[in-house]
């Protein structure tokens, strides 16, 4: 069976399990990173020398960073499904995945600073900033999805990473600006049964 270790509520973490759900794989889930720990111990380490999560057991073989993991399940369990078959449309859901990483950095001070950090210890100034920053760059997704449903046109792999970080966008408590675009494609996503399982879950 499958095996992923990483806590129900990274954002990183949930890139795998929708993409596991989505394929409709058995898998096991295991705990692991900030209160539950584990990361730290010698038995993960050899699994992922980093200390992060999510780490992927496939059948003795073992796999970590969450793109990686999203592109790899696509590719052995859905090609022509996550996997698009045509070269075009699998290099443009392959650019998505990774713009995800510029779209994730411009958010993190946002998500850290509302959630967890506490309210005394809070920098305004830097979640403001990370706010309008991840305004603009959503501003540049939501022009992309003028004329498609999906950033690669079908539902693909590329909907995935991006997708999870657009939810944290999405729960936040803050101002956002009006995307349509953008908007419509995150009501797709989340009208998903997998969606809806494993990502909009309670911010924590």
């Amino acid at each position: 069976m499958l095996r992923i270790w990483g806590r129900a509520n990274s954002s990183n973490v949930k890139k795998a399990l929708w993409c596991l759900e989505e394929l409709g794989l058995a898998y096991e889930r295991v705990d692991a990173g900030m209160q539950y720990g584990v990361v730290n111990t010698p038995e993960y380490r050899r699994l992922n020398p980093n200390g992060l999560v999510p780490t992927l057991e496939d059948d003795g073989f073992v796999l970590w960073e969450s793109h990686a993991i999203v592109r790899y399940l696509a590719a052995k369990y859905g090609k022509g499904v996550l996997w698009p078959v045509d070269e075009r449309e699998r290099a443009i859901a392959d650019q998505w995945m990774d713009w995800t990483f510029t779209l994730q950095a411009a958010l993190r001070p946002v998500f850290w600073g509302l959630v967890r950090t506490p309210a005394d210890k809070r920098d305004a100034a830097a979640i403001e900033e990370g706010r309008r920053k991840t305004a603009e760059l959503l501003a540049i997704l939501d022009a992309a999805l003028k004329d498609r449903h999906y950033v690669a046109g079908r539902f693909s792999m590329g909907d995935i990473p991006l997708g999870c970080h657009v939810h944290l966008w999405m729960r936040l408590p803050i101002e956002r600006p009006a995307h349509p675009h953008l908007q419509a494609w995150f009501e797709r996503l989340a009208a998903r049964p997998a969606f809806v399982k494993v990502v909009d879950i309670p911010l924590s």
